[in-house]
């Protein structure tokens, strides 16, 4: 009978404490709204926006975890940009929380994010929307409140500069795919003007305010640019200026510096030829151990995210993979 009743003991804590397989990595769909999310161009519209979190495989909720918030750009979803990028397996494979916000059509027909919109440049409108999406996913999920990066391509790298630039508090890294610089366009009209020419502001003297302001603690805020030699809608001078503006952002570079459209000297470059007539080149700006600015310039690259998924739009399948780019770069920050 002992025997008996022993046996049964040990079945029941087998099956309790047995290993479950790990959960599948799942999207979340929720919305969020600021009362500072308003458009100064579209005032009328209800300042919130769509968003889904990606949850990765095997997250149970105990150890806090880093969050990567990605924008998509235009004519983009945030399921293409997810799935072009090949975020999930990235997420997946590092155990991190994923936010991708969703641009609605009545803010913008091409769904583009109203970077150039004078709300959202100077912290507000779009801004504020996205840095509400990130505190609520803060609140709703374990996330490593120091361990939060932005990210985004073309329009969605628009926003994210100014991400880093107006929250330098609530972000530990920034990186831009094809995109300008915070502030770069003086509004709407000068939006298309700024994107094949440069900026029509002075995104130095932007950038040194912003740093007046900022906490000190919060400083620096290490960027990555990636930006194609053969980008045709977003010119490569627009990748320097950004480089520029967090040099200056990051007190690495005084805002009244000479030769504004030259980049200072770096402290690294490296070149790499990954794939046929496809050349990499790699220059960082760093403060002893750390990153302070990163640039990949990719030749032979146009407007698409490098190392996509084709089936996608805007992405380049040809190396080098951006998302393993954007993967080393917060791996770095987080060690």
């Amino acid at each position: 009978m002992i025997a008996k009743l022993w046996s049964a003991a040990r079945e029941w804590a087998a099956r309790l404490f047995r290993r479950k397989p790990p959960e599948l990595g799942h999207f979340v769909a929720e919305s969020k709204l600021s009362w500072h999310g308003w458009l100064a161009a579209t005032f009328w519209l209800w300042p919130s926006r769509e968003y889904l979190v990606y949850v990765p495989r095997g997250y149970g909720g105990w150890r806090r975890r880093p969050l990567l918030v990605l924008l998509h750009g235009c004519r983009q979803t945030p399921e293409d940009f997810a799935a072009g990028a090949r975020i999930a397996a990235l997420a997946d494979s590092n155990g991190w929380l994923v936010l991708l916000p969703r641009q609605s059509r009545k803010a913008n027909a091409w769904t583009c994010w109203n970077w150039f919109d004078k709300a959202t440049s100077a912290g507000r409108g779009e801004a504020a929307i996205v840095a509400a999406q990130v505190r609520a996913v803060r609140r709703a999920y374990r996330v490593h409140p120091r361990r939060i990066f932005v990210a985004g391509m073309s329009a969605g790298g628009c926003l994210a500069a100014v991400l880093g630039m107006r929250y330098p508090a609530l972000f530990a890294g920034v990186a831009v795919h094809s995109a300008v610089a915070c502030g770069a366009a003086s509004g709407p009209l000068a939006a298309m003007q700024v994107l094949a020419h440069g900026a029509d502001t002075a995104v130095e003297a932007i950038a040194a305010t912003a740093r007046e302001v900022a906490p000190r603690r919060a400083l620096p805020v290490p960027l990555l640019v990636v930006h194609g030699s053969d980008d045709h809608v977003v010119a490569m001078r627009n990748a320097r200026q950004l480089v520029r503006q967090y040099l200056v952002f990051n007190g690495r570079l005084d805002a009244q510096a000479a030769a504004q459209d030259e980049l200072p000297a770096p402290d690294r470059e490296t070149s790499q030829t990954p794939a046929p007539g496809r050349t990499a080149t790699t220059i960082e700006y760093r403060d002893g151990a750390r990153t302070l600015v990163r640039m990949v310039r990719v030749d032979g690259l146009g407007h698409a995210w490098s190392g996509g998924d084709p089936a996608f739009p805007y992405n380049d399948p040809q190396p080098p993979d951006a998302t393993a780019l954007l993967g080393a770069f917060v791996a770095e920050e987080i060690r």
